[in-house]
């Protein structure tokens, strides 16, 4: 969890989670995990990447799951890659959509293969 009180600066910044990943606070760079949920306090300024994305906070970039839900309270600017959107009444919403397959959605979770830049 990265709380409400934390706050990620830094240039190229890439936060990688096997697990469930929550984000309470601020993160200004990109965000890859199993499954990754921005409460309504969090923001990520990047791209976030995970197998199942739930947004109630903000997101300024590129958003790649499987399955995204953009609840009431979310407020997101970028492009959405997904196999499948759900989006509530009252989200915020400035971008593009497009549908990918399953496979080329998973998220990569290797540190080392995100650092060489094997993915996109």
């Amino acid at each position: 969890m990265i709380g409400r009180d934390l706050t990620l600066l830094g240039e190229k910044i890439t936060i990688v989670s096997q697990n469930k990943l929550r984000v309470d606070g601020d993160v200004r760079g990109n965000v890859h995990g199993k499954q990754v949920t921005i409460t309504e306090g969090g923001s990520v300024e990047g791209m976030v990447c995970a197998e199942k994305i739930e947004v109630n906070g903000a997101v300024r970039g590129a958003i790649r799951a499987v399955t995204v839900t953009l609840s009431g309270t979310s407020e997101v600017d970028g492009d959405i890659m997904h196999k499948s959107l759900a989006i509530s009444e009252g989200a915020r919403f400035d971008g593009r959509v497009r549908r990918g397959d399953e496979q080329e959605l998973m998220p990569v979770l290797d540190p080392e293969a995100i650092a060489a830049g094997e993915y996109n």
